[in-house]
């Protein structure tokens, strides 16, 4: 196994990787809409919000040679699944290969944010 670390998504905020690798396959964190560099949440809408998470989640794939083209599965966690068609909007400009997803609503997230999406994919 692997620990996978970059400074173009945000550090982890527990005791735990952005990412680990096995064998083909790399697991993330689930990211939420955090700037990288300034670590502050980003936009107060879904769109907005989404738009960060998948940015962060790209970066992380990306620094392992992986790619949002290469996911096999997401799970995403919403704080309002009235945002559910807006959250998809912006989900299918980025997982345009379609990955197996669960998609669920949940009473809080980190930071009461409300996006947070977590991805398997291949190497």
């Amino acid at each position: 196994m692997k620990k996978v670390s970059t400074e173009n998504a945000p550090a982890a905020i527990g005791p735990y990787s952005q990412a680990i690798v096995t064998g083909s396959l790399i697991f993330t964190s689930g990211q939420i809409p955090l700037d990288p560099k300034t670590g502050q949440i980003v936009g107060e809408d879904i769109s907005s919000q989404a738009q960060r998470v998948m940015e962060n989640l790209k970066a992380v794939l990306e620094q392992e040679g992986s790619s949002l083209s290469k996911a096999v599965k997401t799970t995403c966690f919403l704080a309002n699944m009235e945002d559910f068609a807006s959250f998809n909007e912006v989900y299918a400009q980025y997982f345009t290969e379609k990955p197996a997803r669960s998609c669920v609503a949940v009473k809080t997230l980190p930071k009461n944010v409300l996006c947070e999406v977590e991805v398997i994919a291949e190497i």
